[in-house]
């Protein structure tokens, strides 16, 4: 089986570059942007040799698994680009939820399940399965000199393999039971995507997303703990606001919003979150 674009991305104009082996996709969509590429172009790969998550942290892409980038050009203000982060979660979760229907999912015993949903996400960019990381999600930006934005949204999915030399529990589609190809679930996911990026409606459209990606949050209105450089902020998941930042209820009784950090849940957040 080859990478194919769904039917819905077809007719929106999204077209596809397919390798079976690449450095990075994220990479090459802005390599593609700066060449010209007026964007609308997902780059796909089933092995990644250099793939990149956040802070530079290392993502491992096996043969086998989905290493994907959508190269969107245009001129966004970065604050509303950054909401195509919750657009990715929510397309695919969504996708992974048509491609494997059968695959149930319990809520996670350190507390990060959502109520036994069968994909949760987890602010900001992963996607989990029984409280473990199954993919996460990258985006990155460079300013071409016309005054747009070419904003590369990598999407890589475990699976078939998920790696094991890592601080947080990980899980691949195989390790859940599911009988799936990179193939499939890039599939489902080019039109996952056309979907939601519709109710974005070029960020008009952000609170009803925000609705959507808070209706399969990991952790919502448990304990959590977040690590901000080093410094750690301990209180229950309250929301994301508007503005896409995670917001906890501290133990005065006081809002925080968090602009970036790592979160942990439940009996983690407990013990300790450095």
């Amino acid at each position: 089986m080859t990478f194919a674009l769904g039917p819905k991305a077809a007719f929106e104009g999204y077209r596809l570059e397919a390798h079976e082996t690449v450095g990075s996709t994220n990479a090459l969509a802005l390599d593609r942007a700066r060449a010209g590429d007026a964007g609308h172009l997902w780059i796909v790969s089933k092995k990644q040799e250099s793939g990149r998550g956040r802070r530079g942290r290392v993502w491992e892409t096996p043969a086998g698994n989905l290493a994907s980038t959508l190269l969107v050009v245009d001129r966004y203000d970065l604050k509303i680009a950054a909401t195509l982060g919750f657009v990715a979660g929510l397309a695919l979760a969504d996708a992974l939820a048509a491609v494997v229907p059968g695959v149930s999912v319990s809520v996670a015993a350190d507390g990060g399940g959502s109520g036994g949903q069968r994909f949760e996400l987890k602010w900001p960019n992963d996607v989990l399965a029984d409280g473990a990381k199954l993919a996460g999600i990258l985006l990155e930006s460079y300013m071409l000199g016309d005054g747009r934005v070419a904003l590369a949204i990598g999407i890589g999915v475990n699976v078939v393999a998920y790696p094991t030399d890592v601080p947080y529990p990980a899980t691949s589609l195989s390790a859940l039971g599911a009988v799936c190809t990179a193939e499939d679930v890039f599939f489902a996911l080019s039109d996952a995507w056309t979907e939601n990026v519709g109710i974005w409606n070029n960020g008009l459209g952000v609170a009803g997303i925000r609705r959507l990606w808070l209706a399969k949050a990991s952790g919502l209105g448990g304990e959590v703990a977040v690590n901000v450089n080093g410094q750690v902020k301990r209180g229950t998941f309250e929301t994301i606001d508007e503005d896409g930042r995670f917001v906890i209820r501290d133990r005065e009784g006081g809002l925080v919003a968090i602009a970036a950090g790592d979160v942990h849940f439940g009996a983690v957040a407990s013990a300790g979150a450095g």
